[in-house]
């Protein structure tokens, strides 16, 4: 199992206002902030370490997204995609897949992919089927 996941932004303060906003409808919310990163958990996240971490490279070089590379929420209901998708967009983020089922991977996934303002791919998904989602 991971320890935590980080990805790469060359404009710190343009991705917190992203991940505020996209991460919200999934509870989970920004912990710490440096001058270089900042990390969010969900409420009551009993590790001492963050799980999600977005921050510059540390060597100073401009951050780029991994071809291939997709970092992955888990959501509750398929209403908090919906809201992660919608909240992402307006965030400043751009559309790499639209809210629904996705039976290529099994037939209750139900998932949006987004591109960060620094290219990097996000997906939320819930693999409730419909009924238990919605509870």
């Amino acid at each position: 199992m991971y320890s935590h996941i980080t990805v790469g932004t060359t404009k710190l303060t343009r991705a917190l206002r992203f991940y505020d906003a996209a991460l919200a409808p999934l509870g989970i919310t920004r912990r710490e902030t440096y001058k270089i990163a900042a990390s969010y958990a969900p409420e009551g996240y009993p590790g001492t370490n963050h799980p999600f971490w977005v921050m510059r490279p540390l060597d100073g070089q401009t951050a780029t997204a991994g071809n291939g590379v997709t970092v992955a929420f888990e959501a509750p209901t398929r209403a908090a995609v919906d809201a992660f998708h919608k909240a992402a967009l307006a965030a400043g983020g751009k559309d790499e897949g639209p809210p629904g089922i996705r039976a290529h991977y099994h037939p209750n996934y139900y998932g949006a992919y987004v591109r960060d303002p620094d290219g990097n791919k996000i997906c939320v998904v819930c693999h409730k089927p419909a009924q238990a989602a919605a509870a």
